[in-house]
């Protein structure tokens, strides 16, 4: 009797944790509040700028790229999930876009809107709407809270209790397993979200960046240019948790008929290109 009654309580909380990805309309399992997540990212976010070199804005074009990039794309997803009744879902959220000097090609985005972009990136960026692949691709990461879910199936697996979420900043195993929900310290593409939730990044984040006015159809030239960087060293999907470079090229391209509609250019673009 008691396990059954187990089983209906796991069962409830399934039930109310359940919610759906904004654009894709996917069910995902999130069973960590949306405000401890913040909690959690904010204490992250800070002593992650605190041990590594930011690159300051004012006068760094680079820098002042990121800072823009950031808020056009944060304009476009604020104005998406307001105009679609989702507002609720990315309240709390304070952007923050920050350049860190580091040579890992690499990006992310925690929840409550927390942005870093590495230096190291640039080279491969090349342009300012190749950057906005990279940030949308990460934005999407957090506004379709695939950390969350990613921290729920985590949680499950190594059994913290799910009723201790609020103490989750206290312990290390989550604490460990936000990092790694977030790639904080790994090569972009390598990170630990599933091959799912790749593909659905790559989707949201070309209708937020094409609605913030950067061409969507840059994000399959960049791609390319990613798969090239790799030297070919990627293990086959079927080996990997991500989808190969050949998979998404192929939805990107299947995707821009959708994102072009949403793309309406607003300025004459940057290139960085060394």
């Amino acid at each position: 009797m008691k396990k059954v009654s187990l089983l209906l309580f796991a069962g409830a909380v399934t039930l109310a944790a359940c919610s759906r990805v904004p654009i894709t309309g996917r069910s995902q399992l999130n069973l960590i509040p949306e405000s401890t997540m913040q909690e959690m990212a904010l204490t992250e976010y800070k002593s992650f700028l605190s041990t590594n070199k930011t690159v300051t804005a004012a006068g760094n074009k680079d820098a002042e790229m990121v800072k823009r990039v950031g808020q056009r794309i944060a304009a476009a997803v604020t104005t998406y999930m307001n105009q679609n009744g989702a507002g609720d879902q990315i309240a709390g959220y304070q952007w923050e876009f920050n350049l860190v000097t580091d040579n890992q090609v690499n990006a992310w985005c925690m929840p409550g809107g927390k942005v870093v972009v590495y230096t190291g990136l640039l080279p491969v960026t090349q342009n300012e709407t190749a950057l906005a692949v990279v940030m949308g691709h990460e934005i999407a990461h957090a506004i379709a809270r695939h950390g969350n879910e990613r921290m729920s199936q985590g949680l499950i697996a190594q059994g913290i209790q799910v009723a201790g979420a609020v103490a989750l900043n206290k312990n290390t195993q989550a604490q460990n397993i936000f990092l790694q929900a977030y790639n904080i310290g790994g090569p972009l593409g390598l990170n630990a979200y599933s091959r799912k939730n790749e593909l659905e990044a790559d989707h949201l984040g070309v209708i937020f960046m094409a609605m913030a006015g950067y061409n969507p159809q840059e994000a399959i030239p960049f791609w390319q240019r990613m798969a090239a960087a790799s030297g070919g060293n990627k293990p086959p999907e079927f080996m990997s948790t991500h989808p190969s470079d050949e998979r998404r090229i192929a939805q990107l391209q299947g995707l821009m008929p959708e994102a072009m509609k949403y793309y309406k250019p607003q300025t004459t673009t940057t290139s960085t290109k060394k």
